[in-house]
């Protein structure tokens, strides 16, 4: 029975092939006739056609899910960092000398149900000597979370405004619309300055730089985006990238604004 049914098969297969051949015999006669030129543009067209199609779908496709915190060294990225992970401080951490790196769920989410995305999280060292390293991140970056210590914030109000300014002014950077979140840290102690305070400061600050840097060099222009409109006073909503404002404390964990931020530019 079984040896039937095979004849069966062969019989239908040599049966399809005698039918298609005449139709490859046809094809063949066809490709002949074609000019070889013409025949050469026709598979260019279609290979370049294809090559352009896979591209753009991967190109569509392509969906950052880093999240870079920066900020000045002490202002509570390490601390928030981990609290982000695991729902913890780390004792407040130690002043890092290194990005730390990390793909996970964030601990706040752990316990729902249903497929969640890991975020990509980088907390770039705020001394200004590791800055540079700023620049690995950047580009695919879905978001820049750039924390302020408000406990601590007019002391170092001019040096957060001028690294804030060197972001902001990044072409790269400003082409790419990578959304931006002023986080104003440490908001839990009696003495931290609000978060309206502190963007007002930041807005006067970098207005004075975007003055005093008028006369930079052609090599400079080349790489420095413009900030704010002339004539006006500087405010973050002239900012081609968004700019928004926002209140956390990472040592008592009330990082919800933050994660709020996360979840708006790296959906699950």
């Amino acid at each position: 029975m079984e040896v039937d049914r095979m004849e069966q098969l062969k019989n239908q297969i040599l049966h399809w092939k005698n039918q298609i051949r005449p139709w490859l015999h046809q094809g063949e006669e066809l490709i002949h006739q074609i000019p070889p030129t013409q025949l050469y543009a026709a598979i260019g067209a279609v290979l370049l056609t294809t090559f352009f199609l896979l591209l753009f779908r991967l190109f569509k496709r392509t969906k950052f899910n880093t999240i870079v915190l920066a900020g000045l060294s002490g202002s509570g990225k390490t601390v928030l960092f981990y609290q982000l992970r695991d729902g913890s401080s780390h004792q407040g951490t130690v002043t890092s000398m290194e990005p730390n790196e990390g793909t996970f769920v964030l601990h706040s989410e752990i316990t729902k149900k249903g497929k969640i995305k890991p975020i990509h999280i980088v907390d770039v060292p705020g001394h200004s000597r590791l800055r540079p390293k700023l620049d690995e991140f950047l580009p695919r970056a879905a978001g820049v979370v750039f924390v302020v210590d408000a406990l601590e914030f007019l002391p170092n109000c001019r040096a957060a405004s001028e690294y804030l300014y060197d972001i902001l002014t990044r072409v790269s950077f400003v082409k790419k619309k990578t959304p931006v979140l002023i986080l104003c840290n440490k908001v839990d102690k009696v003495t931290a300055h609000t978060k309206e305070f502190i963007r007002k400061q930041l807005e006067k600050e970098i207005d004075k730089f975007r003055a005093s840097r008028t006369a930079i060099s052609d090599a400079d222009v080349a790489n420095e985006y413009t900030l704010g409109v002339p004539g006006e006073a500087f405010a973050f909503s002239q900012c081609h990238n968004k700019v928004t404002v926002a209140e956390a404390s990472g040592l008592t964990g009330d990082i919800s604004q933050l994660e709020q931020f996360i979840r708006e530019y790296v959906k699950s």
